[in-house]
């Protein structure tokens, strides 16, 4: 008797191949944001126009993360496959950053043809938004519904380790100059979509076990806990389309961008006023290192606990760490509230993809990463506004509102629950 091989519960080289996707688009965001200021006032523009231009991005970018996403799902459906799309916005975007500094060398900071430069920028951030949702929602296919957490701590791990680029190595980046910076991170686009294509981008996990008989599939599917064990990725499975669960995902998705944003904001302001001789780029390093380090723990955890449990107890002592924030008056005090703030955005971070994920349809898995980020822009954009009018919150307005936000993302998570069978 031939016993049949099990099936992986997560397709491991696939989701690596996503991760150098999401450790692109990390980086390229890091440079972004870095070089955005200095390149603007080189060019004669005010810097304000930063904020304009990231509020013009942001409003943008709310209205086509979903559309592109659903209009994956639509090649997924037609084609069987999403990746000639993806790989088509990643050569467009990278071809976008490579040609801001290229802006700089052939244009001059004279005359109309300076507004070169922020056209190419927004040009580039729409580029962005054609890809992200589309190559993010394939990770509903590398792994099963319970393992999803932890097949999302690999990327959580690569872009933590991303991320602390900006604060910890922010000035070396900058002496690098625009235009090798920028060819770096171009590079990184078109080399992430080559090993997304070289790991088989269109595998689910279904698949992957040639030797699993139909029989075990459909006792699999028919199993009174279905829900704890179905793959994302089958084609078989579905649930019903209902508008409130994409609300519920895009209030998740502007709570956790909001809480995040005003902890990253209030953090450095606080040590300035509490703790004036601290390093305030090491303090904000602590956050994405210890994220990184603690990804692949936190997301063994998610899984254990239950993918919206653990996004629910993330959520709520994330609301608590803002508030405590604001009691940092000692560099012991200061690293420990960063550390412990890294450690549940890692918690966080490894089941918001999963849980807008989970709340839509396979077939719909694009609209419902999209819907995830559009909140997340949604959120940025009305900060930025907010910053644009000249409204500058206090500390304690700014950690307030913070963890009300965080708390928010945590409610639409929890309301979730009534739609679980």
């Amino acid at each position: 008797m031939v016993l049949a091989t099990p099936a992986p519960k997560v397709l491991w080289v696939q989701v690596w191949g996503l991760a150098l996707v999401q450790g692109a688009i990390a980086l390229t965001w890091v440079i972004y944001n870095l070089y955005l200021v200095e390149l603007l006032t080189q060019f004669g523009f005010s810097a304000s126009l930063a904020t304009i231009l990231l509020v013009i991005e942001n409003i943008l970018a709310a209205v086509i993360e979903p559309l592109m996403g659903n209009f994956s799902d639509g090649l997924q459906h037609k084609m069987g496959t999403r990746f000639p799309f993806i790989a088509l916005g990643m050569i467009i975007a990278s071809a976008c950053f490579l040609g801001i500094p290229a802006v700089l060398v052939f244009t001059g900071p004279s005359g109309m043809i300076r507004w070169l430069l922020p056209i190419m920028l927004v040009a580039w951030a729409i580029a962005m938004t054609l890809f992200r949702s589309p190559a993010l929602s394939l990770l509903g296919r590398y792994a099963f519904r319970t393992q999803l957490p932890q097949a999302a701590s690999i990327l959580t791990l690569v872009g933590g380790v991303t991320g602390a680029l900006a604060p910890l190595a922010g000035n070396f980046i900058l002496r690098m100059g625009p235009l090798f910076t920028f060819f770096i991170g171009s590079l990184s686009l078109l080399g992430a979509a080559v090993a997304l294509r070289a790991v088989g981008p269109n595998q689910r996990v279904i698949d992957s076990a040639e030797n699993l008989t139909a029989e075990s599939t459909r006792h699999s599917i028919e199993d009174d806990n279905a829900e704890t064990i179905t793959p994302m990725g089958n084609p078989s499975v579905s649930m019903p389309m209902a508008f409130s669960k994409l609300a519920l995902v895009f209030g998740a998705g502007m709570g956790v961008a909001l809480g995040f944003r005003l902890v990253m904001q209030i953090f450095p302001k606080v040590l300035s006023e509490q703790v004036p001789d601290i390093n305030s780029r090491f303090v904000l390093g602590a956050i994405f290192v210890s994220l990184a380090l603690t990804a692949i723990p936190a997301g063994k955890l998610a899984a254990y606990m239950g993918m919206r449990l653990a996004m629910i107890t993330g959520l709520g002592m994330m609301s608590m760490l803002t508030l405590l924030v604001l009691i940092g008056k000692s560099n012991v005090t200061v690293f420990g509230v960063a550390i412990a703030l890294g450690i549940c955005l890692s918690l966080v971070s490894n089941t918001t993809l999963p849980f807008a994920l989970s709340m839509v349809p396979d077939h719909k898995s694009g609209l419902g990463t999209g819907m995830y980020f559009s909140g997340g822009a949604v959120a940025s954009s009305a900060y930025g506004m907010m910053l644009s009018n000249g409204i500058e919150l206090s500390s304690t307005s700014g950690a307030y509102l913070g963890a009300i936000a965080f708390l928010c993302a945590a409610a639409c998570t929890m309301t979730s629950f009534k739609f679980t069978t």
